[in-house]
């Protein structure tokens, strides 16, 4: 069966409009738990525009199924993924100026520093995956420097502007996620995901887990962050 993993960075970009308390991404991932979810992802940023430390390291002893953290490949962020020891780790590309993540990591033009990096976090016990696009030839560098997971970018996908578009970039998605396989890697996928263009991927066996945030924090607003995430479920679930 399917899982999915709720990100809750945009409650706390909620919060951080008023630089206030409320709402607490600590709060939410409780209740996405409680409604089903199989995990919850934060992604810790440079500029902490969303996310901040207090609620990585709150939700390390509060989270019960599985702790996620995006991160970009610093030293800064080797330190704190090393101190607070998420479930899994997942590296991806960061720019201060974009509003969301544009794209996979560029693994195979940075394969030596990857590599590297990747055993420091593993001497440190942690679990490594990388956030790429449904290309073999990033597939093939994800297993080289030594991940075990790949999370496959569906933000082309989402953002499609015709019904024949959108399923050329699913069978792409699909042949992606085979590949992966084949390598050994285990294999996710996320970004711009929602209650419509996650359709296709029901009972697909070539998708493990699913990554989203920004629909079912989107939905939570007007319905309840519980029912948003067991709709969620119920879609992706056979």
């Amino acid at each position: 069966m399917a899982k999915l993993e709720v990100n809750v960075d945009h409650v706390a970009t909620l919060r951080q409009a008023r630089l206030g308390r409320e709402p607490d991404p600590v709060t939410a991932a409780a209740l996405a738990e409680l409604a089903g979810a199989h995990g919850i992802i934060v992604h810790l940023r440079e500029d902490r525009r969303h996310i901040q430390d207090r609620d990585l390291r709150l939700l390390r002893q509060t989270v019960k199924t599985r702790l996620n953290l995006e991160m970009a490949a610093t030293e800064e962020m080797l330190r704190i993924a090393s101190e607070v020891k998420p479930d899994l780790v997942t590296l991806v590309p960061e720019k201060r100026q974009e509003l969301t993540t544009e794209g996979g990591l560029d693994v195979a033009g940075q394969k030596d520093f990857l590599r590297e990096y990747l055993q420091r976090l593993k001497a440190a016990g942690l679990t490594v995956s990388l956030f790429v696009d449904a290309d073999s030839t990033q597939l093939n560098a994800a297993k080289e420097v030594g991940a075990a997971w790949v999370e496959l970018h569906t933000g082309t996908y989402a953002e499609a502007e015709s019904e024949a578009e959108a399923q050329r970039l699913f069978d792409q998605l699909l042949d992606a996620a085979r590949h992966a396989r084949s390598l050994g890697l285990r294999v996710k996928c996320g970004h711009g995901l929602n209650y419509t263009n996650i359709l296709p991927f029901r009972g697909r066996p070539e998708f493990e887990e699913f990554s989203i945030g920004h629909s079912i924090i989107s939905r939570a607003v007007l319905v309840g962050m519980e029912r948003a995430v067991r709709e969620m479920l119920a879609l992706i679930t056979p």
